[in-house]
């Protein structure tokens, strides 16, 4: 008699590269069209956490100069509810738009809201600086580190979409830093300074004060 095989079975075929993972039957890999041009939208599933991670390109990723690059971690209220309390929106808006201008490059879209702690902890850490605390001891005083972020997706999945040498759109050294541990190149910085209002004002500041961002103070002043 022969053996039945099944749908879930044939479309459960992967392709493994570390935490990666990639369905090759019906790949998660299609055209973007968006309001700063057609992106391709690859999806890359982490078997450890079980998020899905995007990464959006625009041309080509093989150089010959470094490929503008955002890996950007995911905000639900700034990237979709506009919130003013984060410069995370604009962040996103302004990368898009730098890389259409560029005419070549890739976002990562992380799944890693909070940095890193989660929406429930991010809004606890909320509650707590409309108490008076700012960014960084509002999640200490959760138990949870300043930033619990982890690039080992992000350097795999730049790996996966063929990318060797990196231009990082940010204005924090510390992702620069834990990217080239994890073996990718990046030889430039370009900065990602937008956004800047009454409200989140203080948390940028937080951020350039005692996180290391460079932020350069007249860049905070408000028209």
């Amino acid at each position: 008699m022969r053996k039945q095989v099944s749908i879930t079975t044939t479309f459960e075929r992967r392709v493994r590269m570390s935490r990666i993972v990639e369905k090759i039957d019906v790949p998660a890999d299609a055209k973007l069209p968006t309001a700063h041009g057609e992106f391709r939208i690859r999806v890359f599933h982490d078997e450890n956490t079980g998020f899905d991670h995007v990464a959006l390109t625009l041309g080509e990723m093989d150089g010959p100069d470094p490929v503008l690059v955002r890996v950007h971690s995911e905000c639900l209220t700034g990237d979709a509810f506009s919130s003013s309390r984060c410069d995370c929106g604009p962040q996103l808006e302004a990368a898009l738009k730098t890389i259409q201008s560029h005419g070549w490059g890739c976002l990562l879209y992380l799944r890693q809201e909070g940095r890193g702690i989660g929406l429930h902890a991010k809004i606890q850490a909320y509650n707590l600086q409309d108490q008076g605390a700012d960014t960084l001891d509002a999640n200490l005083m959760l138990g949870h580190p300043a930033d619990a972020r982890d690039y080992t997706i992000a350097a795999e999945m730049l790996n996966a979409v063929g990318i060797a040498d990196v231009c990082l759109l940010t204005n924090n050294p510390d992702k620069v830093e834990s990217l080239q541990n994890l073996g990718i190149t990046v030889s430039q910085r370009m900065p990602l300074i937008v956004g800047v209002v009454a409200e989140n004002r203080a948390y940028l500041q937080t951020k350039a004060n005692r996180m290391g961002h460079e932020i350069d103070q007249n860049e905070l002043e408000i028209d």
